[in-house]
């Protein structure tokens, strides 16, 4: 019955969800600012019964929608914020911007946001039918992209009803997430000094960018010794000024701190603030340091990853027509991977993955799923689903939406947002997470074996929000 319910909610919404999808491939909004995708779906929330919230934890384009009633309470994750500076005719297998310097979907976060939105839609259908309890919700957390929404979500406490949470991301793989990723904290350091002549009063002056500069250097030196596996990333946003002859007074710039747990990345934090605050003492200038947002690291939960696993292998993937694989092909041919590395990071996965990457030649549109990978470690990238994974206990899948190892943030999975392919894969992976969700629902024993990995993987300490409480969510 599930296998059927599922199928027939999502095969008979197709276009509608498509077309969404598209839609919000066409807004491409930024961070905090996603109004129009917001609406869109709480539109269609509304349409198909769910009751909706907006305005959650004060975010005004974060929202939920609820169908149901009882126990377990079952999350839906989704996301629909865009990417600075990544605009792209859909379609067009070169580097070709609609709008230049604009906007665009370089992390496939309209396919994220519709996906899951199938997801809940299928989940509520189940429900509706069966008259089972328990209750679905879906949940529109903007600004994944650099801004951390679901962080200060669950910091104001958005998640904490549901037993379980469940999500995706498009991909070129198709395969369960079983790795956590970096933790990260960002905060924006402006530098003051005194304007003077650079050649007739440099004693009266105060270089605010030689602050910013010794700041840079410490932190260069500050890299010897911090964990192989951590980062540091700036950008310089205000030099001050474009006259050399002036000592500048003003400098700013903007730091990300990362490391695979929380509390080392807060520990590499605590540093670069020292050393800000010694490169003004240097420099006899003054720092405000304005704590942006932060990101924990994802706690993986072996119960649900098993759930995904089977629905993942239970749904027929997407058929391949001649258009998607010509198209996927072009994609392809306009950038490199290194092959050795890949080979290496599936190897990690285990016997049977390595084996079954083996059998499947590459082709430029992922056609098989990878067995359940035994590999536990760390990948390099950061997402606020790590919150989540700390309030209950959460897992993801990868769908591959996209040609083979497309590179993310890029103009080729711009490019790739509105085929065909994506919408068919996007509605398969709504299809999984809905067979995972209804599972979970009649499955008591599964997700108390899912609640008590939780508890122990997080430990006596429990959640720590890496964001204190009086900062604000702000648009990038």
């Amino acid at each position: 019955m599930k296998y059927k319910i599922v199928n027939e909610a999502i095969d008979s919404r197709f276009k509608e969800l498509s077309d969404l999808s598209d839609r919000i491939w066409d807004y491409a909004e930024t961070a905090y600012l996603e109004f129009k995708s917001a609406e869109d779906i709480c539109k269609t929330l509304e349409a198909e019964g769910f009751k909706v919230e907006t305005n959650v934890t004060g975010i005004k384009t974060a929202f939920t929608g609820t169908y149901g009633s009882g126990k377990p309470v079952i999350g839906i994750l989704g996301e629909f914020d865009a990417l600075f500076n990544l605009s792209q005719k859909a379609g067009v297998a070169e580097k070709t911007p609609e709008v230049p310097g604009a906007p665009g979907h370089g992390c496939g976060h309209n396919e994220l946001g519709v996906g899951s939105l199938a997801a809940a839609i299928a989940v509520k259908e189940y429900i509706k039918q069966t008259g089972c309890s328990g209750t679905v919700i879906y949940y529109g957390t903007p600004a994944e992209e650099g801004g951390s929404g679901k962080t200060f979500m669950a910091r104001d406490g958005a998640f904490d009803c549901l037993d379980a949470a469940i999500t995706w991301h498009p991909s070129s793989e198709n395969v369960v997430r079983t790795t956590s990723n970096l933790a990260n904290i960002q905060s924006h350091f402006t530098f003051k000094g005194i304007a003077s002549h650079a050649a007739a009063d440099p004693d009266r002056g105060r270089s605010a960018l030689d602050a910013l500069e010794l700041t840079n250097i410490g932190v260069n030196f500050m890299r010897e010794h911090i964990s192989s596996d951590a980062r540091i990333h700036y950008s310089i946003i205000n030099t001050g000024g474009k006259s050399p002859n002036v000592v500048q007074p003003i400098a700013e710039g903007i730091y990300l701190c990362r490391s695979p747990k929380i509390k080392e990345a807060q520990k590499i934090y605590d540093w670069l603030c020292d050393i800000a605050k010694g490169a003004a003492l240097m420099t006899q200038t003054t720092v405000e340091i304005d704590f942006m947002k932060a990101v924990s690291n994802i706690v993986p939960n072996n119960a649900l990853e098993k759930v995904l696993q089977k629905n993942l292998e239970l749904f027929p993937l997407p058929e391949q027509t001649k258009e998607d694989i010509e198209f996927a092909e072009k994609i392809y041919s306009t950038y490199t991977y290194n092959a050795e590395a890949l080979e290496e990071t599936i190897a990690k996965r285990g016997e049977a993955a390595y084996k079954a990457f083996k059998e499947n030649k590459r082709i430029p549109l992922a056609s098989y799923v990878q067995p359940l990978s035994e590999y536990h470690g760390v990948d390099f990238g950061s997402s606020d689903v790590g919150d989540v994974s700390w309030v209950c206990p959460t897992a993801q899948i990868n769908v591959a939406t996209a040609s083979y190892r497309t590179p993310g943030h890029s103009w080729q999975r711009v490019a790739q947002g509105k085929c065909d392919f994506a919408h068919k894969a996007t509605l398969f992976a709504g299809k999984v997470m809905a067979g995972a969700v209804i599972d979970l629902l009649g499955d008591p024993e599964t997700l108390e074996k899912a609640k008590a990995e939780h508890r122990e993987r997080l430990g006596k300490d429990g959640y720590v929000c890496p964001i204190p409480k009086g900062v604000i969510p702000r648009a990038l």
